[in-house]
């Protein structure tokens, strides 16, 4: 009962550990990645579509990035959603392709970039510790339940506290390098 636990517990910090790095690669380094713009949603038809639905995205070189939409009908409201998203950034347009030009990022720039990824980081150490909540909870209900002993409990919430301490190390390892990729000139 306590392993399950456990192993559940593992699987949804490894899904937060997951979807903290896939919101990091969206934050910009002063390098082109395609990852900055596939996940940007874009208005299709009443629908917030992810833009790698919508186009393929390719970096020709390594302040750029290019934007091919599979219908070029889109290109309009792809503009639209960049101009509207985060990123501070204008797309170029040529009637078949969208340019995104990635300036050089200022010192100003990276400090506030580095600010944002602190906030995520904690986001993501709040959610780990809202799973060992929850998971915690679990624990006492079989332990009312005489489902585990009071022992049981106590081993099951060291570990608990283990894989949980295991996984904001983690977070803060993930967090270190990208503040280091932020403010690599």
């Amino acid at each position: 009962m306590i392993k399950e636990t456990i192993k559940d517990t593992e699987n949804r910090m490894k899904a937060a550990i997951q979807a903290l790095e896939d919101d990091l690669a969206a934050i910009r380094t002063g390098r082109a990645s395609p990852a900055l713009v596939e996940k940007l949603p874009v208005e299709y038809y009443g629908m917030p579509t992810p833009l790698m639905q919508l186009a393929s995205i390719s970096v020709p070189e390594a302040r750029a990035i290019l934007i091919r939409p599979f219908d070029p009908a889109t290109i309009k409201i792809i503009e639209k959603a960049i101009l509207a998203s985060e990123l501070g950034l204008t797309p170029n347009n040529d009637g078949k392709v969208i340019r995104l030009n990635i300036p050089a990022l200022t010192e100003e720039r990276r400090r506030e970039l580095v600010k944002v990824v602190h906030n995520r980081l904690e986001e993501a150490r709040v959610a780990i510790r809202n799973i060992r909540r929850d998971q915690l909870k679990d624990l006492r209900d079989f332990e009312k339940e005489k489902m585990i002993s009071e022992d049981d409990l106590k081993t099951g919430e060291e570990e608990l506290q283990k894989v949980t301490d295991r996984f904001i190390q983690q977070v803060d390892a993930v967090g270190d390098r990208k503040e280091k990729e932020i403010m690599e000139v």
